[in-house]
């Protein structure tokens, strides 16, 4: 059995826009578990959306955003060993990819170190496999029970490539704000050119300054949070 790393050359998961290609760096296997849904959770309700509707989803979506952002955030190395390091590497078992962290369990014995035990023991070379060819930049060793990774230190020059990938990271979640607001505020409009009910001015007015405060208020999360990683990353 060949065992193989994917990092998933796909939209990136909490993109709210058109599908687009990403540097295989730049897309983390476990932001999937945060995926921010492309289409509004208004647009298959019973009924038609409402202002608050609307704001209630802006405000889960955005939530959403930066939760991806945060687990995207944790895949980068740090020089400190990390569990979700791994959540990028998958591996061809029984001819299917199947995510490394479903596989095995991980613990840090030491600041420096993972421990990977595998719950197949016979998938132990595969694993191994799929790890050489990511890149970790760290090569495993087994013993034929479990499979020890040495984290090395970051050099001067990875810390300040992987500092531009959490920059990288911040940016496409910004984008997916975008794309969020963009659909609430053309909902908003819609409401307040509808024939039954129409929303008056004033109310479509405060409501598109609501969506415009959400915005503000997630892309000032979104930097703080890529400012916390930044500097864990560029601490030596």
């Amino acid at each position: 059995m060949m065992a193989i790393v994917t990092l998933l050359i796909a939209p990136l998961a909490f993109s709210n826009g058109p599908a687009r290609a990403v540097p295989r760096s730049r897309v983390p296997f476990s932001v999937c578990a945060a995926r921010v849904s492309a289409r509004p959770a208004y647009a298959v309700s019973m009924g038609p959306p409402t202002v608050k509707s609307v704001q209630k989803d802006v405000d889960d979506r955005m939530a959403k955003t930066i939760q991806a952002l945060s687990i995207s955030l944790a895949t980068i190395r740090t020089g400190r060993a990390n569990p979700a390091m791994l959540d990028r590497v998958s591996v061809e078992y029984f001819g299917a990819l199947t995510p490394l962290n479903q596989m095995a369990s991980v613990g840090t014995p030491t600041a420096q170190q993972l421990v990977i035990d595998p719950y197949d023991k016979s998938a132990i070379k595969d694993i191994e496999r799929a790890i050489t060819e990511s890149d970790l930049g760290m090569m495993p060793s087994s013993d034929g029970n479990v499979i020890r990774l040495n984290v090395p230190p970051l050099t001067e020059d990875r810390r300040k490539e992987f500092a531009k990938q959490c920059k990288a990271f911040g940016e496409d979640a910004k984008v997916a704000l975008r794309n969020i607001r963009r659909d609430a505020m053309e909902s908003i409009k819609k409401m307040e050119k509808a024939a039954e009910s129409p929303l008056g001015k004033d109310e479509s007015a405060d409501a598109q300054d609501n969506v415009d405060k959400a915005v503000k208020k997630f892309t000032k999360q979104i930097d703080e949070t890529v400012a916390v990683k930044e500097k864990e990353i560029m601490k030596v």
